[in-house]
């Protein structure tokens, strides 16, 4: 009853806010940048979207089919931009630009303390964990983070993504020696929460939209919204141990 509560005057608050920036810029407009990725190089319809966004990447030769067929397990991080009655939106580091959804479900955290939706205000960095579809998250768990979170750092080892930009091919660290695109299993819940942790901390800047299991036992968590790297890999330990 008590979130609850909170959760409708923050709505109440944002609804007000949102109204008097609307009036502030009349005829102005504030879009959030779509993507979607595929790992299946023969899906058209992923492919094209992917092409337009420009987040698109060739696949490795003898690539799998296990490409996500729906919304799965990911997140991001980076400094909440603006408020709105069902979420938020944040740009991460990297300047990828993510709109949060949040639920009755959703919970909070400022860094470890359990914290209300109240929490979530302009400018604070945040973790966010939940169901990925694009670059649109249904957050689960949503954390403020300290100023000098790994999580909202710029990296530079991170590529930006730059519209008709070329995409990178690269690799640093360790690759599964037998990895191929596609291969594995999508995986949900705490696994995929601390693969996309580690990817986070590791990359900070982009999205993932999904973390998969590999044969070894090893994961490869699948990044977009920049332009290097498209998978990071996370071992056992749940320690970044390459990517490209």
């Amino acid at each position: 009853m008590i979130r609850a509560h909170k959760m409708a005057s923050r709505k109440l608050t944002r609804s007000i806010i949102v109204g008097a920036a609307a009036i502030a810029v009349a005829g102005g407009s504030y879009g959030i940048v779509s993507a979607t990725s595929s790992s299946n190089p023969a899906a058209a319809s992923s492919s094209q979207a992917a092409s337009s966004s420009g987040f698109a990447h060739a696949p490795r030769s003898g690539g799998g089919s296990n490409a996500r067929s729906g919304p799965a397990a990911g997140g991001a991080a980076g400094t909440v931009a603006g408020l709105s009655t069902s979420g938020f939106t944040l740009t991460t580091s990297a300047g990828q630009k993510v709109t949060i959804k949040e639920t009755s479900s959703t919970t909070y955290q400022k860094q470890t303390s359990p914290a209300s939706a109240n929490a979530i205000t302009t400018g604070e960095p945040v973790l966010v964990l939940g169901t990925a579809s694009n670059t649109t998250i249904t957050a689960t768990q949503v954390t403020v983070e300290p100023a000098s979170s790994a999580y909202t750092a710029s990296s530079a080892a991170v590529i930006p993504f730059q519209q008709g930009a070329p995409t990178k091919s690269k690799q640093a660290g360790q690759i599964p020696a037998d990895y191929t695109e596609g291969s594995g299993t999508i995986v949900s819940g705490t696994a995929a929460n601390k693969a996309t942790e580690a990817a986070l901390a590791a990359y900070p800047g982009g999205l993932v939209d999904r973390a998969v299991k590999l044969s070894n036992g090893d994961y490869e968590v699948h990044y977009i919204g920049v332009n290097w790297p498209h998978h990071i890999f996370v071992n056992q330990d749940f320690t970044v141990i390459g990517a490209d």
